[in-house]
């Protein structure tokens, strides 16, 4: 944890000092979750032929990525709703220019898992127990929905706010009693003998963001269209290709080809359109967020979308 805040740290002193977004318009920062981006642009060859340079940073969770990217540290970077209400209403300079989802969320890409051997067999066994998760994520997100539906309060377990590296060590030590985590964290966890308490499956919708600061959007509106368009294709060619992928994103991760591959497979996303019913599911995120005392902000939902990205070029190359 400690080291991800000091690379944090020096990502974003790097921007202070003159490399904030937009401040280089032939230059797109994008940030990539663990690799995901990056390696489906690299796998698909979408960016061939770009009139522009794609300069790339890493990151292990969608927080740390929000986070440069609020502070102009990077132009754009995909992820999950949820993470992306929770820093839209904490403040951030940032809006979603692009929308991703996932048809059907698959059983085991998002789960509340218990470690083998533990007693717990439902949520109510979890009273008071250690639930680890990175603050604002999908994950945070799934246990609340999940107690909702269990009708049971938002205090019903302690959350414990890690960074994946961390919470994943903490799991496998005993020191925490479950981990709200994703693909590509749960396929070692299965391994290792952990129940899933429960799944994304039937609680959570499978949208994502293309999240840009502000300052790029006004900069660089031509490039950000531009780099929608590939992904787009990028996006098709991996629902098409799960195997290719999987073997481009085990090489820039390090992630063992078994579990890059499952993410591949579960992460098949297409590029849909920002509009009035995508804002409406949104504002059901904000809702469960706020009722859970997890969100205090009150900016309008709606300014944080920028509807004018999505055209029919972005369509098409899905």
């Amino acid at each position: 944890m400690k080291q991800v805040a000091l690379a944090l740290a020096a990502l974003l002193a790097l921007a202070a000092c003159g490399r904030d977004a937009g401040g280089d318009t032939t230059v797109l920062h994008v940030g990539s979750q663990r690799g995901g981006t990056k390696a489906v642009l690299l796998a698909s060859g979408a960016l061939e032929g770009a009139p522009y340079r794609v300069e790339w940073s890493e990151f292990p969770a969608a927080q740390h990525l929000l986070e440069a990217i609020g502070g102009g540290a990077v132009d754009v970077g995909v992820v999950g709703d949820a993470p992306f209400i929770f820093a839209y209403q904490s403040g951030s300079r940032i809006k979603a220019v692009g929308a991703q989802f996932v048809e059907e969320r698959p059983v085991g890409a998002l789960a509340l898992v218990v470690p083998k051997g533990s007693p717990v067999r439902s949520l109510a066994d979890l009273k008071g127990r250690k639930i680890a998760t990175t603050r604002g994520s999908v994950g945070h997100y799934l246990v609340i929905r999940a107690l909702q539906q269990a009708k049971l309060p938002p205090d019903w377990v302690s959350f414990v706010f890690l960074s994946p590296g961390d919470a994943k060590a903490a799991f496998s030590s005993g020191a925490i009693d479950g981990w709200a985590t994703w693909a590509p964290y749960l396929l070692p966890a299965f391994k290792e003998g952990a129940r899933t308490i429960a799944d994304g499956h039937d609680l959570v919708k499978g949208y994502g963001f293309d999240v840009a600061n502000e300052a790029a959007i006004r900069a660089k509106p031509a490039i950000l269209a531009d780099f929608l368009k590939r992904e787009a294709k990028a996006l098709a060619w991996a629902r098409a290709n799960p195997g290719p992928y999987g073997v481009v994103l085990a090489r820039e991760t390090g992630l063992p080809i078994e579990i890059a591959r499952d993410y591949a497979l579960k992460n098949a996303r297409t590029l849909v359109p920002i509009d009035d019913a995508l804002i409406a599911e949104q504002r059901q995120v904000l809702d469960d967020f706020q009722t859970a005392g997890a969100v205090k902000g009150d900016r309008a939902l709606a300014d944080g979308f920028d509807r004018s990205f999505f055209t029919g070029k972005v369509a098409a190359a899905n």
